[in-house]
């Protein structure tokens, strides 16, 4: 027991923590090292915050050192529970078991949400309500015909680790750190679990007794975000920050050091939605300071984007095929116009004729809500293969001196009126 003459060093076990971890595993940056040890030690308060932040090891080929993090993680956190695969059910079940709140390790998590696991609305439900205090969800008990609904709590810490990525609303709840694989001058101990995680307890046992040491005081701390991280990064952060906090010395300049390069690294890392993906390109590639764009000119642009996903679409589950006038209608009518109404397409005067299209003061609004900060300023064309309208068609520019032209002038050919 620690008495009161030989205080706990927090900044200090937290350094022998992060020592423990950097013997095992090659983590990508030393901000990864940081938030691992403080997430390691917010595990023992969990029932000090309002919210937990999940960890997240992942990335895009096998052998990049995900599943020895999640090995050396639980060797450091209370009541660790691994699972590969596990009902919903079970999950609940667990957490609310006697014994005090578990801390969930879901190792080869791409089984469960990958391309080929098929979607797992149970244990997706769990892991979006499990981040924050008090949520619980309503399920039947019983046998047979005898059946109760009760109640039950997800709260609980939660690291994954797997190929590829997870399902954005638990992305957005996670501390990401993307592996990879060693490069021949990194090195990491062989770890050997009937020797090593005697050690790894020992330093887990050392942190649950600090914990009790700081409980009040991280439970009504309010830590101090980095300039620019609010809404949700901040809510992640908040448990990792206040741990930091406590222990001193100088973790709350590294904490808040990595919370904003691992924020940044996450939303450099992530690919915007599809939707999010096609305003974008509609106002920085298409549009381009037009008014208005018939639908088979904003095709053609778009599906001649060679770093783009236009021209390999899946629309309602069917074979890959280019975008179509109803797919990107589909996409668009998912937000609204300044009027709070669907983005739908319009008639648009052209000459003689009156194609569908888009007006820009339809997607003005989801541009400004949606979309990253625009260029300084547009480009002078759309792009190479721009389409000039010209009485209703659509037509490439085929020489090459006539590849140069001024988002100005599509403007004023799209507003002739027949």
């Amino acid at each position: 027991m620690t008495g009161s003459q030989n205080p706990i060093d927090g900044a200090a076990l937290l350094d022998e923590v992060e020592a423990f971890h950097r013997r095992f595993n090659v983590f990508p940056t030393e901000h990864a090292y940081v938030a691992v040890a403080l997430w390691d030690a917010h595990a023992h308060l969990i029932d000090a915050f309002d919210g937990t932040a999940r960890l997240a090891f992942l990335s895009p080929e096998p052998g990049s050192g995900k599943s020895r993090a999640l090995e050396i993680v639980e060797t450091l956190t209370p009541r660790a529970a691994t699972t590969v695969n596990a009902s919903a059910n079970a999950l609940f079940r667990l957490v609310e078991a006697d014994g005090g709140t578990p801390t969930l390790l879901f190792d080869e998590i791409d089984t469960v949400f990958g391309p080929k696991a098929g979607g797992n609305e149970e244990v997706r439900g769990f892991l979006n309500s499990g981040y924050r205090r008090g949520a619980k969800s309503l399920r039947c008990v019983g046998d047979g015909s005898n059946q109760s609904t009760e109640w039950f709590s997800s709260f609980c810490a939660v690291a994954m680790a797997g190929l590829g990525s997870l399902p954005d609303t638990i992305l957005t709840r996670s501390v990401i750190i993307r592996m990879r694989k060693k490069a021949p001058n990194e090195k990491a101990e062989p770890y050997r679990r009937r020797v090593h995680e005697k050690q790894g307890h020992a330093l887990r046992d050392r942190l649950a007794d600090w914990a009790t040491t700081i409980h009040d005081q991280v439970a009504q701390a309010w830590p101090e975000m980095p300039e620019g991280v609010s809404d949700r990064p901040a809510d992640v952060w908040e448990p990792l920050l206040a741990v930091a906090d406590a222990a001193g010395g100088h973790w709350p300049e590294r904490a808040r050091t990595a919370c904003v390069a691992l924020i940044k690294a996450a939303s450099q890392g992530d690919e915007a939605s599809l939707g999010v993906r096609l305003l974008t390109d509609l106002r920085d590639r298409v549009f381009c300071g037009a008014d208005r764009m018939p639908s088979a000119a904003i095709l053609e642009i778009l599906l001649g984007l060679d770093d783009a996903p236009w021209a390999d679409m899946s629309e309602d589950g069917q074979s890959a095929k280019p975008l179509t006038a109803r797919g990107l209608s589909k996409l668009l009518s998912q937000y609204v116009r300044p009027d709070n109404t669907p983005i739908k397409p319009r008639g648009i005067r052209v000459g003689s004729g009156t194609p569908k299209g888009y007006y820009a003061e339809d997607l003005s609004d989801a541009w400004t809500r949606y979309c990253p900060p625009p260029p300084e300023k547009f480009a002078t064309s759309a792009t190479s293969a721009t389409p000039q309208v010209s009485e209703g068609e659509s037509v490439a520019e085929a020489p090459s001196e006539s590849r140069h032209v001024s988002a100005e002038t599509d403007t004023r050919q799209l507003r002739i009126a027949g």
